[in-house]
């Protein structure tokens, strides 16, 4: 029997429980990445580990406690379902050997253990699949660095491939728009005093003038998927969440957009994050308990979250197929 062909699944991470102590080493890792936080070391430095590290564990220990659930992190669990569930999909469409292993850019599972975990499984070609419809160097970009940097010290390299978005896919369009019509069909659809709310992780905006497609591909996701569900432009509208920091990030910002929708007359939001593949503290905290409450104190009446894509059988379908698109002439190649 041949080599299995290698799939890292890889997420942005998680800290290894909702407490200051777990949240410290985590942020530390997360914003000592030169590819999120680009500012010169001397700098970023002080700022990170005089302040930040000093101040922000408590906080986001707070935030993580009210969303983690009796089997962990939202975003571990549902990553793992999803690694779990295209495994044994991919087991039984494949003649060819598959081994898929789940990684976290940052945290636990790291990405060293899932290329050594591949290696001892005897994996010699490894299909890079970042969980991420859109290209950004802060996100799929910083994922390819640490894979190299791993295999750097490799004596025998894997054969690589490598996924940088997939936001163009048939069935992630369709997966989404699906999603939303599933809420519409249990909810009913906004009507003229209502709107849908597509909310994108943010980065600062100087990252597109220095060449980070990541802003042109929200607002080819957002398009595309309005179009889909037929809806006009004034029906619904794209936004950035998450931005940290003084200076200026991708705009329109979504705490600000729902507070001036709420006080200008807009009774009812339908929002999702269509960047984010599995939900996690920025959907299920940040959007959907922190956003709702600007949008609902600012006098909106209605508040709806549509969940992330998540393990459900859509979503699995789509990394199938993510799999068997970049892994064809190795599985033809191997049956020869």
């Amino acid at each position: 029997m041949s080599n299995p062909i290698g799939i890292l699944l890889v997420n942005l991470g998680t800290p290894q429980a909702p407490t200051k102590q777990a949240l410290r080493p985590y942020l530390r890792e997360f914003l000592s990445d030169k590819r999120v936080i680009d500012y010169p070391r001397w700098l970023w430095y002080p700022i990170l580990y005089g302040i930040i590290l000093n101040v922000r564990p408590k906080k986001s220990a707070a935030a993580y406690a009210a969303i983690w659930t009796d089997k962990g992190s939202p975003l571990f669990v549902y990553s793992q379902n999803l690694a779990q569930k295209l495994q044994a999909q991919l087991d039984s469409t494949w003649q060819q050997p598959v081994k898929v292993v789940l990684a976290m850019r940052y945290g636990q599972p790291s990405i060293r253990m899932g290329l050594e975990e591949l290696r001892d499984a005897d994996v010699r070609r490894v299909l890079l699949l970042p969980m991420y419809p859109q290209y950004s160097v802060t996100t799929v970009g910083t994922i390819f660095d640490e894979v190299f940097d791993v295999l750097k010290s490799w004596e025998w390299l894997p054969e690589i491939r490598m996924v940088h978005e997939y936001y163009r896919h048939p069935l992630y369009g369709q997966a989404v728009a699906d999603s939303i019509r599933a809420h519409w069909a249990e909810h009913g659809e906004p009507g003229e005093d209502g709107k849908l709310i597509y909310s994108m992780h943010g980065v600062p905006a100087r990252y597109t003038r220095k060449g980070d497609p990541y802003e042109q591909q929200c607002k080819e996701t957002t398009e595309c998927l309005s179009a889909e569900l037929g809806i006009g432009n004034g029906r619904w509208q794209l936004t950035f969440q998450s931005r940290f920091g003084p200076e200026p990030w991708l705009q329109p910002y979504t705490d600000e957009t729902l507070k001036g929708l709420g006080a200008n007359g807009t009774k009812r939001v339908d929002i999702l994050c269509p960047g984010f593949a599995a939900d996690c503290l920025e959907t299920l905290e940040e959007i959907n308990v922190e956003n709702r409450y600007y949008f609902t104190e600012a006098g909106g009446k209605e508040f709806h979250y549509i969940p992330a894509l998540n393990d459900s059988s859509a979503h699995v379908n789509l990394f199938a197929a993510l799999a068997a698109e970049n892994c064809q002439g190795w599985i033809e190649n191997s049956n020869q």
